[in-house]
């Protein structure tokens, strides 16, 4: 698979982003950061820029590829870029980096056992990407995480608040970990518009008080910055600008099945 449409423009991108703050509240509290989300979420885009943001910050940061179940949209696919900004990546080497059979290397659970600095986790989509937690669980609940799940309400199984609390205890008892935060990134691609990112925090936020599971940050892309409503979302802004995007991408990303 060639992947030089993430190249140069995405390393620009980087490199714009690095010259943002990234919010104090979204620094992670605790060294291990596990981010979750069913199908669609828009996990992977939220781990890599994330990382970036702690990278341009001065953090010593690694991101760790768990995906094991979506072969196309996973942070793995963002490696020059990631590491042209200083972020290691932990990642099957050689072949098996574009492989689409399961593959963990044993330095994720290194990362975890001897933690130095912050690690990110991208993991898996829904309950069967989750299930490759459980292998570490007993050493991840014995030490400090956070457990990050990603939302976007434009999904169909998480569109409103019983479907995102199905897919939240399904992650958890798959996962053995139970979820310390959500993060809000409701999207359409292209086609999102401010209300698109508004409409999903609403649901998010609202979940959140009732279940009593707080929202760490609202994800909107960085072209509708401007055009946010700020004083609708009473939680940071994280800053998205869009690294995945496989050659293919052109072709098929007006399709309403293409969501990152």
């Amino acid at each position: 698979m060639d992947l030089q449409g993430v190249g140069e423009k995405a390393i620009g991108s980087a490199k714009h982003q690095g010259e943002r703050d990234l919010p104090e509240a979204i620094v992670p509290d605790l060294p291990l950061t596990i981010i979750v989300g069913n199908y669609g979420s828009g996990k992977s885009e939220i781990s890599v820029n994330v990382s970036l943001g702690l990278a341009a910050a001065g953090h010593e940061v690694r991101i760790a590829d768990l995906d094991i179940v979506n072969p196309y949209f996973r942070c793995r696919e963002a490696r020059e870029t990631l590491e042209s900004m200083g972020v290691g990546v932990l990642a099957p080497p050689g072949e098996a980096f574009y492989s689409d059979i399961p593959v963990i290397i044993p330095e994720i659970r290194g990362a975890i056992e001897r933690p130095a600095g912050f690690t990110i986790f991208d993991v898996g989509g829904d309950d069967a990407g989750a299930r490759v937690l459980s292998y570490f669980a007993d050493v991840i609940a014995g030490g400090s995480y956070e457990l990050l799940f990603v939302v976007n309400t434009s999904r169909p199984f998480t569109s409103d608040a019983d479907g995102i609390r199905k897919v939240m205890e399904e992650i958890e008892t798959a996962a053995r970990l139970q979820v310390t935060a959500f993060a809000a990134n409701t999207h359409l691609m292209d086609e999102t518009v401010p209300e698109t990112v508004l409409d999903g925090y609403r649901v998010v936020r609202d979940l959140g008080r009732a279940v009593g599971v707080p929202v760490k940050f609202c994800a909107v892309e960085t072209r509708l910055l401007d055009e946010i409503d700020r004083s609708d979302i009473d939680v940071p802004i994280l800053p998205i600008e869009r690294f995945l995007l496989p050659p293919f991408a052109r072709r098929i990303r007006k399709s309403p099945l293409y969501y990152l």
